[in-house]
């Protein structure tokens, strides 16, 4: 199991946002977090990449990290093997494409420049993308500039993809695009959780479903999942 949680609380401050929080995702699953604004979805994905502490009952592991017992010098390590994708993207955009690549290429102890410039051009070319190498980011489309976004999630071969709201701005073909993308990672076993408000998706795209609501999270799968069927 990559991510284990077992009756834990996510909270910011002295504030409970999720109570008995029970989320299991394995290898190879797309799990899709939905619930209104505020209701603790982007907070349970920052406990998992450790931005916020969890709380101290239950149980908590990732990718065989206790979350309990981590400590500050272990984040950047476990940070390695996960890929963070944003809604605003968060692209430096004093650099070029290539540039942003290798800065977190550079910041996870990729040493040698010529290897480097290997995985950015692997990463470009499984988004699509290689022709916009040495542009800038404001001279990308919001949907080219959240494909590069996914494209550095991907430069250390994460095992897990946690995406927050990837397709948030972005116009209903464009985000098609960008669910398909995340969808053909996830066949070669990379787990993607991604937290969305377009519930069309969850037909055209079906996953795994949890939503968060009045302080609990729960698995609702079957009510997106079920077959349609056509009258005779």
């Amino acid at each position: 199991m990559l991510i284990e949680l077992n009756h834990v609380n996510v909270s910011i401050a002295d504030k409970h946002l999720l109570n008995d929080v029970c989320f299991h995702v394995d290898e190879g699953e797309f799990v899709y977090l939905t619930g209104h604004v505020g209701s603790g979805k982007s907070s349970l994905l920052k406990t998992l990449y450790g931005e916020l502490p969890v709380g101290a009952s239950g149980e908590a592991h990732i990718l065989g990290y206790d979350l309990h017992q981590l400590k500050r010098k272990h984040i950047p390590a476990l940070r390695k093997h996960l890929g963070i994708v944003f809604q605003d993207f968060q692209l430096l955009s004093d650099r070029t494409i290539s540039a942003n690549l290798d800065f977190v290429l550079r910041a996870t102890g990729w040493r040698k420049k010529q290897i480097r410039q290997q995985r950015i051009n692997e990463v470009l070319e499984e988004v699509g993308l290689t022709d916009k190498m040495e542009s800038y980011p404001h001279q990308l489309s919001g949907g080219e500039q959240q494909r590069i976004a996914i494209a550095r999630a991907l430069l250390n071969t994460p095992k897990i993809i946690l995406a927050d709201e990837p397709t948030g701005n972005l116009d209903r073909d464009t985000s098609s695009k960008i669910i398909e993308l995340l969808k053909r990672v996830c066949e070669r076993g990379t787990a993607v959780v991604m937290i969305t408000h377009n519930l069309n998706l969850l037909q055209q795209y079906p996953g795994i479903v949890y939503r968060c609501e009045n302080g609990c999270i729960a698995e609702i799968t079957k009510e997106y999942n079920t077959p349609i069927t056509l009258d005779q």
